[in-house]
């Protein structure tokens, strides 16, 4: 019996320990990619966010719910056994008898149970379609987020590359004044005020680079890119991907549409309204009786301790029971019940609103970068106009050195404005989107 017992703890005690090992292994550490593209990254971030990853996790609990209150309808099946030994002196048996064993095999289904399981179930298959909404909606915000993350590293290295064109522009300057300088054409007054401006123009490019680098880090973050090896640190990828600017067209009454119709996070609340709708019906089950139909087969010890003169035979019938007062407590649940309820139906009410908020904000958002892109469409080339012409009447003494120094700066503004605003853009055509409760382009349904 001890050894019987032993193997049987050892069978149930394996597995358990396996998985506990296996959930133990570290995660596998992904190599730093020689090339990233946004595409890649969003490719990457449905697969390890880990906001993604613990909305598939709530799936996988509901199902298991779901599985367990479905078992409610079907019948259940149960063995039972038992041995003693006892004093002869207290047997309950004809003849009086020192032991006593029983063997039994029963099945039971609910029959009625007042509406309560059926209920049940309907509501748990309702906040299953929930889990599933609820990770649409974390993928569209995950990937709006991942969007975000790399038009930043984006926009952050093409700011290195304007400053440090601007810085390429000052310290030309700075050897043509030198030089003019050397042959006593021009003051040290303004070889001086090249010198400054080039100083200053490494602080921008200082500050740019630092932004590129925690921009890196933070599109790691939202791709969920766990890898931190020495190698890793060190290796940089190459990002490829511009910012550029494509009209796009919305218009805002079909922007509310779109968002009442494909927001998953609403149609989640929805889903949740209805199953809190079921759980008033589960709670009033209590109400009514409980009825259940059992069948089986059983073995008892006979009128001599062997086991081969034992009593065995069939068994069914009918069980019932009914609370009829159970203090008012069925009265609190569906209370409670119907509370939650109404609770539900003023979030998904205030989600409604919240989200054509948010629709508002973000055509606005749009509209605005729409005018800022048009505008700063051309300043561009217009600024790099000015700066030859500047350069040319420098060179013919008929401008100042602070007139170049000045178109120079425009220049430099004109071009960060310019990247600015194609980054705002691109970033509030994607916001747009996902207020409408549209897939990101890249997603395949």
């Amino acid at each position: 019996m001890k050894s019987s017992l032993r193997s049987l703890a050892f069978t149930l005690i394996l597995p358990v320990a396996a998985t506990v090992v296996l959930t133990a292994q570290p995660v596998p550490q992904q190599p730093v990619p020689d090339t990233l593209d946004l595409k890649t990254c969003i490719s990457f971030a449905l697969e390890n966010n880990f906001a993604i990853r613990q909305a598939r996790e709530r799936i996988r609990q509901q199902e298991g719910v779901l599985v367990e209150v479905s078992a409610r309808e079907i019948p259940s099946v149960a063995a039972t056994g038992s041995v003693q030994g006892n004093s002869t002196a207290i047997t309950v048996s004809n003849p009086a008898s020192d032991r006593y064993w029983s063997i039994g095999l029963t099945a039971s289904q609910v029959i009625y149970a007042g509406g309560g399981v059926s209920s049940s179930i309907k509501s748990s298959q309702l906040t299953r379609e929930a889990a599933v909404l609820d990770l649409q909606s974390t993928i569209n915000d995950a990937l709006l987020a991942v969007r975000t993350a790399f038009y930043n590293v984006i926009l952050a290295r093409e700011k290195i590359t304007v400053q440090e064109k601007n810085l390429v522009l000052l310290q030309s300057q700075l050897k043509t004044t030198t030089d003019r300088y050397d042959a006593g054409t021009v003051s040290s007054f303004e070889k001086l005020r090249a010198e400054v401006a080039v100083a200053n123009a490494k602080v921008p490019l200082i500050t740019a680079k630092n932004d590129w680098r925690l921009a890196i880090e933070s599109l790691r973050q939202v791709l969920g890119f766990t890898t931190n090896k020495e190698d890793s640190l060190r290796k940089i990828p190459d990002f490829v991907g511009t910012l550029d600017y494509t009209p796009a067209t919305f218009e805002l009454q079909a922007a509310f549409d779109a968002a009442h119709a494909n927001r998953p996070d609403l149609q989640r609340l929805a889903k949740l309204s209805s199953a809190r709708e079921e759980s008033v019906t589960v709670a009033k089950s209590n109400y009514y009786p409980t009825v259940s139909a059992f069948g089986g087969w059983q073995l008892r010890k006979g009128f001599t301790n062997n086991f081969s003169d034992s009593n065995n035979g069939w068994l069914v019938g009918l069980q019932s029971q009914w609370n009829i007062f159970d203090g008012r407590a069925t009265a609190g649940r569906v209370t409670q019940a119907r509370s939650v309820l109404e609770q539900t139906k003023l979030t998904l009410t205030e989600a409604q609103l919240a989200a054509e908020v948010e629709v508002r904000r973000a055509f606005s958002n749009w509209q605005q970068a729409t005018e800022l892109a048009d505008a700063m469409k051309k300043v561009v080339g217009q600024a790099e106009e000015a700066v030859r012409l500047a350069e040319a009447r420098y060179n013919a003494g008929t401008a100042t050195q602070l007139d170049l120094l000045q178109a120079q700066t425009d220049l430099t503004t004109a071009r960060t404005n310019q990247i600015q605003a194609y980054y705002t853009y691109t970033v509030a055509v994607a916001s747009l989107r996902k207020a409408m409760g549209l897939a990101d382009e890249f997603v395949t349904k």
